[in-house]
């Protein structure tokens, strides 16, 4: 069974991470506004009539003013269920609620929003707030990572998948301890205890194997132990080269379970923030040394809207730090023409010198304009 989410396409991530965005600046002044979360295959008619039911339990509300809005939003999301005759593929995330930022005026906002992966969570609340986390987590997951907690004695192997933990297989590896047999000769014992952590190194590396090598989403591997276990895993295990390759962090752990993971993943927050602008280091890359290499095969600022007018753009490279309004009409044309598009944030150098020198927006061509 695959434990790992499908990629979000470029512009769907970018539409979910806004909603969060516009979501989360919301705050009601009561418990007014509402969240409804339809998870994929459930009965939308049934949800229906539950919100109905919902309606009578608002009536209840002490608050003249929270009680409107409450019913006022129920009211909104039924009437807009009824345009839906099943729940859409991956589930449905509704919000309304009053976003006035004044007293006693009421400004109604609905949004019905079909994400772009499994929504499993089934909720209905009213709260000062909008529940989002469900969003976040899926935005979150474009990758996963293999972990490793490892000592002599035993390994436990994990997936981190946005910001769940998985615990995957547990292993022992049947090295004794430091006290030794009685009557064994320190050299013997030794070779003994060498040869065992040897084998359970060589088991945990091909269960590594089986676990992850046919992963397509796996980004990295984090491995964690006391020293000098996990370097000598790394170096002793037989750890295939594709995995190998792919180890971007090693920690200094103390513990081998479901906590060592924990710290693992804690410990290696820099190290994970990287490997995200790594990617969007690559792409502005790839973009100057086209222009570097063939002028005429990349442009950028005004001359993008030439090259998607005459659909020349094979590759859309957008800052984020473009208007909004901006993205849209570029988004809109490149689709047109069934471009690809990137996003470029400015957390990093390149993504700052790629906004200053384009004015936001380059691209690489499928044939030179002239």
């Amino acid at each position: 069974m695959e434990v790992y989410n499908t990629v979000i396409e470029p512009k769907k991530k970018k539409e979910l991470e806004e909603l969060i965005k516009t979501l989360g600046s919301i705050k009601g002044r009561h418990t007014e506004l509402v969240s409804v979360l339809i998870p994929a295959g459930a009965n939308i008619n049934l949800t229906s009539r539950q919100l109905e039911g919902e309606r009578s339990t608002a009536e209840n509300i002490k608050s003249k003013q929270t009680r409107s809005n409450v019913i006022d939003a129920l009211n909104m999301i039924v009437r807009e269920l009824k345009n839906y005759k099943q729940t859409p593929v991956n589930g449905l995330a509704i919000y309304c609620g009053n976003v006035s930022s004044n007293e006693g005026e009421q400004d109604l906002k609905l949004w019905m929003y079909e994400p772009p992966k499994l929504l499993n969570v089934k909720l209905y609340r009213c709260d000062q707030e909008f529940i989002i986390e469900p969003l976040k987590e899926m935005a979150s997951v474009e990758a996963v990572y293999g972990l490793l907690v490892i000592d002599r004695q035993a390994a436990m192997i994990g997936l981190l998948e946005g910001n769940n933990i998985k615990v995957l297989q547990k292993m022992t590896s049947g090295v004794p301890g430091k006290i030794r047999a009685g009557g064994q000769s320190s050299q013997r014992f030794h070779r003994i205890t060498e040869g065992l952590a040897k084998e359970f190194f060589r088991r945990v590396a091909e269960n590594m194997k089986d676990l992850f090598f046919e992963m397509p989403k796996l980004k990295g591997i984090l491995i964690g132990g006391p020293i000098p276990t996990k370097e000598e895993f790394i170096e002793e295990g037989n750890l295939v080269t594709r995995l190998k390759e792919k180890i971007i962090s090693v920690k200094d752990l103390g513990y081998v379970d479901e906590h060592g993971l924990e710290l693992l993943v804690e410990s290696s927050q820099d190290d994970l923030k990287e490997q995200e602008l790594v990617q969007e280091k690559n792409h502005v890359r790839r973009f100057f040394e086209t222009l570097g290499k063939d002028k005429k095969m990349a442009v950028y600022g005004k001359d993008v809207l030439i090259a998607l007018e005459r659909g020349a753009v094979d590759t859309l490279f957008i800052s984020k730090k473009l208007d909004k309004s901006a993205v849209e009409e570029l988004e809109k044309r490149a689709e047109s023409i069934g471009s690809k598009i990137f996003y470029i944030s400015t957390e990093h150098t390149d993504g700052e010198q790629f906004y200053n020198l384009t004015n936001g927006v380059g691209a690489i061509l499928r044939f030179a304009l002239e």
